[in-house]
């Protein structure tokens, strides 16, 4: 027995050196065909990444718009999805704002808000952004906190006054190296007095939350859009245990608010930021699989590639196989050899291929600023790939190879 298992181990060595040997003959034709496979491996790890990264910015991003809050906005929820029907859009007052903050229990803070795109002006420059008339109280719960000056009080909500707090976004297209705060801008035709810059918070999925003008609610609903509806309502719950009870709360009193019958449907629909994460995460993975999905796209050409090149070693080498079966190697041994080199071909360039992979993930992180993130899982997986269609595409042509005739093998030219 134990000689069995030397004899078999000193075989396999052998064709191990017999397989490296040949590789190192054709070292050029050798990298070529290993390009498919360091492309296909280099291409999942990458992709992963980029969709890894961006799921954790989304994730991060969100957060920090503010914990335990609740999304209420016009237009019923079916399904998963957000359904306008007719007059859903204007479902929302100022005084369910106020019945919210009067008997959700649940509810720290209750922040009405209305917002709309117009046209800024200051000067010659003009910039188009969404306009968000809120409360002072928007600050705090939704972390948008000023870098430079200061927001709006209760005193300037309640008379109206046309004072407005700027992102980043709409600094830089606007002012340019001027400083913005006590400026004069703007909106729809209307004077508005910079009095704050809002700090920097970045893209959030479709959302740009750096590109917009925060003003009193009072003053946009009464002298820029002329409306008493609201386009939605954040709620601040007092904590995390609270969330569920506090969506429920907020549903019961709206519903009743609306006078709505037992049969009809929310026309409104709310939302908890782990509903809004756990989409972007589903959205992100989708996209994540596709990605990885044309990429993996790469690694079958790779292994069509192994096959195709290996089937013409096969041929070049036919003459060398039956020398080798005359002299007593038996087509399990040929099979081996021939496996061995597809094998190697193929986790070398798996290997090249990660290390590509992960150059490319820095490389894009560092220059391009996009948010990568490495995944273990998605370099044994595409390693794992890899090292699979070595083996099955090298099975064909090594087969061929192990049942060659020595006596027709040493007559070929």
């Amino acid at each position: 027995m134990q000689y069995n298992i030397k004899k078999s181990y000193t075989e396999f060595t052998e064709s191990i050196k017999i397989a490296f040997a040949s590789l190192s003959a054709n070292k050029m034709r050798a990298m070529l065909t290993m390009l498919g496979i360091i492309i296909g491996v280099a291409a999942v790890i990458t992709m992963v990444g980029l969709g890894s990264g961006a799921q954790r910015a989304v994730t991060e991003r969100i957060q920090s718009l503010g914990s335990n809050l609740l999304f209420v906005r016009p237009g019923s929820s079916r399904m998963g999805h957000v359904h306008f029907g007719a007059g859903s859009r204007i479902s929302l007052k100022n005084v369910d704002a106020k019945v919210l903050a009067e008997k959700c229990t649940s509810a720290a803070t209750v922040i009405p808000e209305f917002s709309s795109n117009a046209q800024i002006e200051y000067g010659a420059q003009n910039w188009n952004c969404s306009i968000v008339g809120t409360v002072p109280e928007f600050e705090n719960a939704r972390n948008f906190y000023t870098e430079k000056g200061r927001y709006f009080n209760q005193q300037e909500l309640d008379n109206s006054e046309r004072v407005a707090v700027i992102g980043t976004e709409v600094r830089d297209n606007l002012f340019k190296n001027t400083d913005p705060i006590g400026q004069t801008i703007k909106i729809n035709q209307h004077n508005f007095i910079v009095i704050g810059l809002l700090q920097k918070k970045g893209q959030t999925g479709w959302r740009n939350e750096d590109d917009q003008v925060l003003i009193p609610l009072t003053t946009a609903q009464k002298r820029v859009f002329g409306t008493d509806y609201l386009s939605g309502i954040t709620v601040k719950v007092l904590n995390d245990a609270l969330v569920d009870d506090a969506f429920l709360q907020v549903e019961k009193i709206l519903r009743r608010q609306h006078r709505l019958l037992r049969d009809q449907d929310n026309d409104f629909s709310i939302q908890n930021q782990s509903d809004i994460i756990e989409t972007f995460q589903e959205t992100n993975k989708s996209f994540s699989f596709l990605l990885a999905s044309i990429a993996g796209i790469s690694l079958l050409v790779g292994g069509i590639g192994i096959m195709n090149i290996m089937l013409v070693s096969v041929t070049e080498r036919t003459r060398e196989i039956g020398i080798r079966k005359a002299i007593g190697a038996k087509s399990r041994d040929i099979l081996l050899q021939f496996l061995v080199e597809s094998i190697t071909i193929s986790l070398s360039g798996g290997i090249l291929g990660i290390v590509l992979g992960i150059l490319l993930s820095y490389g894009l992180s560092t220059w391009a600023q996009w948010n990568t993130m490495i995944s273990l899982t998605s370099i044994i997986m595409s390693f794992g790939f890899a090292s699979i269609v070595g083996l099955f595409f090298g099975i064909y042509p090594a087969r061929k190879a192990s049942i060659l005739n020595p006596i027709i093998a040493l007559r070929y030219e």
